[in-house]
């Protein structure tokens, strides 16, 4: 894997669907963005990367608490906060002053969308009630996402994204029998949190086009990364048994695990008898698939340990890339396991624009891409707080 810094930038000259200069799909929709820390702004971002306009509406003195939040960049500012809120527009209103809290109102009332994520309860006590805003603004789209949701018996719980995990059963999902439940190495239940407000606001947005009515959106990070759990729920829904920690393997299919080679981990899915064959054959033991106890997947997932050191005693004996190479020649997916600092430099993410450049900062691209609408997502970096403060004024004012 190459060491080298990629280029990121002039994407759209080798991809046609980064082309920058294609109409946005969400273009001419305003979003007020009241939401701070990691769920609500990612919801945001994906609609600024779809073209929206978001007006990020930030608490004085210092707005987003993600803004106080490492790592730094050499300039002072967050990477916390800008991975949220690239393409975002920023204004700092006191919600206990009269007169913010009017021009908040006003702003409102000319936007499509709203998305919060205080504590359920907390916009009544504003008195910005999403229920009501909908009332007043029959095509308004409020979008709340919360812990636990607006209702429920846990829905005034406070909720971070460790807790969640806790909760949801993915956190006991991960890691080995022998070790302890464990995080995932992402902020999950934020981002999954944050993707469902995206496609619950879209949906809403395109049944208002249909029918003329607005709608409250309630997303919950519970229910979001409960909705996550397939192998689990199988178990737990479908046969009422209790899922346990398997670590990299598949509980229905084997191999589809990670196996160890003569410098770092090979994961390899072999989900067919076909592609055992082809498996077996290229790593020099086309008696396997005749072998007692590995003839079929049924077989293969019992004996899964067996399967395994019969496997490794042959990948350990070179590096994995070489084992990739033969395995891919041979039609079985397969793929090394790369720390992220390594994914970025993959070609297949530079090419696909995962990684961009904006106003001199390396951001994550949209992975969603579309043949007649802009792909390339948001075009500026993310706020300097309340850089954008006195033109929004100037403009929702007149």
């Amino acid at each position: 894997m190459s060491t080298a810094e990629p280029e990121y930038e002039n994407l759209e000259l080798k991809n046609a669907h980064l082309d920058r200069s294609k109409p946005y799909p969400l273009d001419g929709i305003l979003v007020v963005d009241l939401t701070r820390v990691l769920s609500g702004p990612t919801c945001a971002r994906m609609l600024a990367d779809g073209g929206a306009r978001v007006i990020h509406v930030e608490r004085p003195p210092k707005g987003d608490d993600t803004r106080a939040m490492g790592p730094y960049l050499p300039d002072g500012s967050s990477e916390y906060f800008r991975l949220a809120n690239v393409g975002k527009e920023s204004i700092a209103l006191d919600f206990t002053d009269a007169d913010d809290f009017a021009f908040l109102k006003k702003l409102i009332s000319q936007a499509d969308v709203v998305v919060e994520n205080f504590r359920p309860g907390v916009m009544a006590k504003l008195g910005i009630d999403p229920v009501d805003l909908v009332k007043e603004h029959p095509r308004l789209i409020v979008a709340s996402i919360s812990g636990f949701g607006q209702y429920g018996p846990m829905h005034q719980q406070a909720a971070y994204d460790t807790i969640i995990q806790a909760l949801s059963g993915v956190m006991a999902s991960t890691g080995f029998p022998d070790g302890p439940a464990t995080r995932v190495g992402t902020s999950l239940s934020d981002i999954a949190a944050g993707i469902f407000g995206y496609c619950g606001i879209v949906t809403a947005l395109v049944a208002r086009e249909r029918t003329g009515k607005g709608s409250t959106v309630d997303i919950a990070m519970l229910d979001s990364t409960f909705a996550l759990l397939e192998h689990g729920l199988m178990d737990a829904l479908g046969v009422h048994e209790r899922p346990e920690r398997i670590g990299n393997r598949h509980p229905f299919m084997y191999p589809f695990d990670t196996f160890e080679c003569s410098d770092q981990p090979l994961a390899v899915c072999v989900g067919n008898n076909h592609l055992w064959q082809l498996f077996s054959e290229a790593l020099g033991h086309p008696e396997w698939p005749t072998q007692e106890g590995f003839v079929e997947n049924s077989d293969r997932a019992t004996n899964w340990a067996q399967v395994k050191a019969a496997i490794e005693s042959v990948t350990t004996t070179d590096v994995a890339e070489t084992w990739r190479a033969k395995l891919e020649a041979a039609g079985v997916p397969v793929g090394i396991v790369l720390n992220v600092d390594d994914t970025r430099r993959l070609p297949q993410i530079i090419e696909r624009g995962m990684v961009k450049v904006v106003d001199g900062q390396e951001v994550p691209g949209s992975p969603m891409k579309y043949s007649t609408w802009n792909s390339y997502g948001a075009q500026h970096d993310a706020p300097v707080y309340n850089a954008n403060g006195d033109s929004i004024r100037a403009e929702f004012d007149s």
